[in-house]
């Protein structure tokens, strides 16, 4: 995943989009990334200007809450090889040594291992358990282990400046939370957070049967439904309620990546599983716009948003912001109940879109159905015309 913020000078995220790579606008200021507790095997920064090590080290806190047990986090550009580029950088020697040692102690206080400095990137590893680091730490080290419970809430909640503890191991040697599958066994194995039982309601078997489930629903779009979805004319595609990341796991073998949307108040908070099937997404609330620039996605996929958010908020904002991320000629996928659908129908065609309902895989006498929309391609008379209102 890519964020960065929005840039009056250079989109971007926009750029990311347009060549089909995971992208969204983002920033790290007084809020928590959208991402839950230990999602990202790696994380990236280059020349992105963050003081690390101030605000109490609340920026390295949060990289260390998204990472994952034995993650690593790569820094590149100032301050790392100061010695070298510190008259470019218009900085002084004994400014940019202060960050680096800074940023150094830092990552010691929150048990990182520095594992190498080469030219301008220096990497650093989380520790794959907090066994070891946590006892030996003095009662005074800060920052101090957070006492929250949930460390995966996300969503407007603000950054912290204590360490997420991680799951308690049996041995030393243990990974924290679970040891992942290496791919592609990931994407189907069970995930550790279903194994442990953290998702209530959630089993190993209720999980395999989800995957074999999207695995057939996704051949049916292919085949019936919206062929194009087989022929590759789709790239960046968004999966609005994506549960637990079944739909784009159905996709592995096509040329097309999925942002997984869990809705930040789900009744089961899924966007950690996930992850940990080596999925990306993000939390949203679709009462409100999503982070990406207009017309940046070309395929829109949601199972029941609109019966999920029909007494939230006004319907026709939820189709409206679909309309401003759609590219034109994108297309939409939505399976809900048939009377909450036609109620899109309605909207959607004084949106200018053509859609039809399509039978659910198991027949025409399911509630359930299929609505199959395309976002045309159309200009203002006004504009078309040289005059505008």
């Amino acid at each position: 995943m890519s964020f960065a913020p929005r840039d009056s000078h250079e989109a971007q995220v926009q750029f990311a989009l347009e060549r089909g790579v995971p992208a969204m606008i983002g920033i790290m200021s007084t809020e928590r990334l959208p991402y839950p507790a230990r999602a990202f095997d790696m994380s990236h920064c280059s020349r992105c200007l963050i003081p690390w090590s101030k605000y109490d080290g609340m920026y390295l806190i949060e990289v260390d809450r998204v990472l994952r047990p034995g993650g690593y986090w790569i820094l590149s550009g100032p301050p790392i090889n100061w010695k070298t580029h510190w008259k470019s950088w218009e900085r002084t020697k004994e400014d940019l040594k202060e960050e680096q040692d800074s940023i150094e102690d830092l990552a010691r206080r929150l048990c990182w291992k520095k594992v190498a400095e080469k030219g301008n990137l220096a990497i650093w590893q989380k520790p794959w358990n907090h066994a070891e680091c946590v006892n030996n730490r003095g009662e005074d080290t800060l920052p101090r282990i957070c006492q929250e419970e949930n460390a995966d809430l996300a969503w407007y909640r603000k950054m912290e400046t204590c360490i997420t503890p991680l799951p308690t191991v049996q041995g030393g040697d243990d990974v924290a939370g679970g040891k992942l599958q290496n791919w592609p066994k990931r994407l189907t194995a069970v995930p550790p957070r279903i194994l442990s039982g953290s998702l209530p309601g959630i089993s190993g078997d209720s999980y395999n049967a989800d995957t074999q489930l999207w695995l057939e629903r996704v051949g049916y779009y292919k085949k019936l439904v919206i062929t194009p979805l087989a022929s590759g004319r789709f790239r960046n595609i968004m999966d609005m309620n994506a549960g637990l990341g079944g739909f784009a796991a159905a996709l592995k073998d096509d040329k097309v990546w999925v942002m997984n949307v869990v809705p930040y108040d789900s009744k089961d908070n899924t966007l950690g599983v996930i992850y940990e099937r080596g999925l990306i997404g993000t939390y949203q609330n679709w009462c409100e716009a999503f982070s990406t620039y207009p017309r940046t996605y070309d395929l829109l996929h949601a199972t029941s948003l609109l019966s999920l958010y029909q007494d939230r908020c006004n319907i026709s904002d939820v189709l409206l912001e679909m309309d401003r991320i759609l590219r034109p000629e994108g297309a939409v996928l939505m399976r809900d109940k048939v009377d909450v659908l036609n109620n899109a129908r309605r909207i959607m065609t004084a949106m200018k879109w053509e859609s039809k309902l399509v039978d659910h895989e198991d027949g025409p006498y399911v509630e359930e159905k299929i609505l199959v929309a395309v976002k045309k391609y159309w200009v203002d008379e006004g504009a078309r015309n040289g005059t505008s209102s």
